[in-house]
């Protein structure tokens, strides 16, 4: 069976790997990307979530980078939140075990006497939030001095997180030659100053439509009662294989959570208040499939890479249409549709009017009960197949 990665110069073992994982056709952002990355240059990439962009730099920093004799590391991978960090080590650390490298993942919320034990037996590639870093860096445990190969993940959420003079401390304490790998949602503002002051005559590619548009989706706008929203929740939950659900606030997802165990649906929330411990678990069962629902604020969220999502419950309005198209992006990940339901009270009509039209959407806005029929399979009502309520 030909792997087409190969055809972009990715080595036969690698490919050899990825055909075994069943991954034989690359997403245009890794077309374009994996040859100027296998050449060493440096790449800015303009693609979103989901766009495949992990292997896009991955494939690339494993190709070029070779074992380190004294345990120092030369390929590092810098992102914004821990979970995102987990989602890359879990991608790049079979490419790098076939190579007889050492990859590992370091961030903040863990303890740091075992990331110390871990950095000082030795590593090849090291893929950190830049806090976490920063401290191995002032404890003299790890050096980015020999790095040769940078990848800056997800620059966009950096910027909206607060982390770029963080980045660019990290970037400014690298002293080899090094290429330079940046991939983000944009590429203006603060980012493009990174660009200017870090790469070097860097190739730019950029993926149409990566984030999915409101074309790529189906919408459904709820008007429900107080009382019943849970319930409301509860059944579209039910109508569906796995559910997105966001929430506002931490405190909102907490309670969420409870109320939907409370009748009877098997959910989990994640947020920043929670041990890193915990939102790992909750991310496994959910990506796992152990749980059918997790609920998250917006901030964790940005962390959850999970395919397969077939419905994302806006639970809370988003506060704006870019906030919504973020949301609502993780179920129609990698060409893949899905449904986007928002449950709006009385009071917040209003804002959701606002919403269509920065979204230029015209859907109708339903008042629904947990009885309704129509709740039984959502995709189906969302995508214009069931008229009236039965």
């Amino acid at each position: 069976m030909t792997n087409a990665f190969a055809e972009l110069g990715v080595p036969d073992d690698l490919s050899a790997l990825l055909t075994e994982q069943g991954i034989l056709t690359p997403f245009p952002i890794q077309r374009m990307t994996i040859p100027d990355g296998l050449a060493g240059r440096d790449v800015c990439g303009k693609a979103k979530t989901g766009s495949g962009k992990t292997l896009a730099f991955g494939l690339p920093l494993v190709t070029r980078t070779g074992r380190s004799d004294d345990g120092a590391p030369t390929a590092l991978v810098l992102t914004p939140t821990r979970e995102l960090a987990n989602q890359v080590a879990k991608v790049i650390a079979p490419l790098a075990k076939a190579r007889g490298l050492r990859s590992l993942a370091v961030y903040g919320g863990t303890n740091m006497d075992r990331q110390l034990t871990d950095v000082r037996r030795g590593v090849d590639i090291v893929i950190a939030t830049p806090g976490r870093l920063i401290d191995l860096i002032d404890r003299k445990a790890l050096s980015v001095a020999r790095i040769q190969r940078v990848v800056v993940d997800e620059a966009d959420r950096m910027a909206d997180m607060g982390f770029l003079p963080q980045v660019e401390w990290v970037l400014r304490h690298i002293e080899a030659r090094h290429q330079t790998m940046l991939f983000s949602a944009t590429l203006d503002g603060a980012v493009d100053t990174v660009i200017q002051r870090h790469l070097s005559d860097p190739v730019r590619h950029e993926v149409e439509s990566a984030e999915p548009t409101v074309t790529e989706m189906n919408h459904l706008f709820l008007k429900v009662h107080g009382m019943d929203k849970v319930k409301v929740t509860a059944a579209i939950i039910r109508s569906a294989s796995r559910t997105l659900v966001f929430t506002s606030t931490k405190r909102q997802a907490d309670r969420l959570q409870r109320d939907l165990r409370g009748v009877g649906i098997d959910a989990e929330a994640i947020h920043g208040d929670l041990r890193q411990s915990n939102r790992e678990q909750a991310l496994r069962q959910f990506g796992e499939g152990e749980i059918v629902a997790l609920v998250a604020t917006d901030v964790a969220a940005r962390g959850i890479h999970v395919d397969d999502v077939d419905v994302v419950l806006h639970y809370d309005p988003a506060e704006d249409h870019k906030a919504y198209l973020h949301r609502s992006g993780r179920t129609a990940r990698a060409g893949e549709s899905g449904t986007a339901v928002t449950l709006f009270e009385w009071d917040q009509e209003l804002k959701i009017r606002q919403l269509q039209r920065r979204l230029d959407l015209a859907e109708p806005l339903h008042e629904i009960f947990s009885n309704d029929a129509r709740l039984t399979d959502v995709a189906i009502w969302a995508g214009g197949e069931i008229a009236a309520s039965a």
